[in-house]
């Protein structure tokens, strides 16, 4: 009997955030979030995507590539066609999840059996500070200094001395920073002795994606990890010698199946991992924790930056993330 044929619904939403949130962008109290539910007679998946401005990508953009998808995908579309039909990016993520989801309910298995991966167990994300002054950043470090991994994206000249008020204020927690491509490579070095007095134990992307070939040969105390230079598979090799860490977020490279297979390479080559996300609900979350197994740090607490989380959300426990309800994400059918 011939399969039954599949549909793409795609929903929209204006996500409130639970306080408003500075970015390049200006201050914002919404996130786009954009649901796909791929489904036929008998089973339905779903997922979510977020559209990645840094890439171009805008609520609009990432609306016009799924609805340009439905016909492919009503014509038998599968993840691993998917993954030439489209680029990488959150279209591609909320396609290639919703696939995953419902191949698992398909089979009556859970996506980590379908995968071949072990069963997930809990893990522990880091926590963002939203970026202000340094006396309300050391605020937020003082709510939160008993969480074990403080993330800090440093927006603005006064970065150093937010990441001072913070120490004082969480003495000890961990700290991560986010450069977000804003140093060059002497400020970066002129940084380096104030950040190992900080305790700083991350770099992420300090340089700007097509400057970076300047970090060729770095061998500083603090690993720098790479995330706007990561998008493929392929820019592990243009990336060699550069970074001691790479980011992966399921928007930014296309789906939980990139995912994997990055990760993968990735630690063949001796790479540290870290597992990021967008700000958005527990249904993008609940994926990309699949690669965050065994992850050196994990970055997603997207949904605790929600004024509301979906329904039959992930529990978080402190910093601490349980592992995700099958009726979430991938479950059996």
């Amino acid at each position: 009997m011939a399969p039954h044929p599949q549909r793409l619904t795609i929903t929209h939403r204006a996500w409130p955030l639970a306080r408003p949130l500075a970015t390049d962008y200006g201050v914002e109290t919404t996130v786009d979030v954009i649901l796909t539910e791929i489904s036929d007679n008998d089973s339905r998946g779903r997922a979510e995507c977020v559209p990645i401005r840094r890439f171009g990508e805008t609520a609009a953009s990432v609306l016009a590539t799924l609805e340009s998808m439905k016909g492919a995908v009503s014509g038998g579309l599968d993840r691993d066609l998917l993954q030439k039909a489209l680029p990488p990016g959150a279209a591609r993520n909320a396609i290639d999840c919703a696939f995953w989801d419902m191949d698992a309910k398909r089979a009556y298995q859970t996506v980590p059996e379908i995968a071949g991966l072990p069963a997930p167990t809990p893990v522990v994300t880091a926590f963002t500070l939203d970026f202000d002054t340094p006396e309300k950043m050391a605020e937020q470090a003082a709510a939160n200094r008993t969480r074990p991994l403080l993330k800090v994206a440093l927006l603005g000249d006064g970065g150093i001395d937010c990441l001072h008020a913070i120490r004082q204020a969480a003495p000890a927690a961990r700290l991560i920073v986010d450069a977000a491509e804003r140093w060059d490579l002497a400020r970066l070095r002129a940084l380096m002795p104030t950040l190992t007095d900080l305790r700083v134990e991350m770099i992420v992307q300090p340089m700007p994606a097509d400057a970076d070939d300047a970090l060729a040969g770095w061998h500083e105390p603090i690993p720098l990890c790479a995330d706007e230079s990561l998008r493929t598979i392929e820019d592990l090799d243009r990336i060699a010698g550069r970074y001691q860490a790479v980011a992966i977020a399921l928007d930014k490279v296309g789906g939980l199946t990139a995912a994997l297979a990055i990760a993968a390479a990735a630690r063949r080559r001796g790479l540290r991992i870290v597992v990021s996300g967008a700000t958005g609900t527990s249904l993008g979350v609940a994926p990309a924790l699949l690669v965050a197994q065994g992850a050196e740090i994990v970055d997603l607490d997207g949904p605790l930056r929600l004024a509301v989380d979906r329904g039959s959300g992930l529990k978080y426990d402190g910093s601490t993330i349980q592992v995700a309800d099958g009726r979430l994400w991938g479950g059996a059918g």
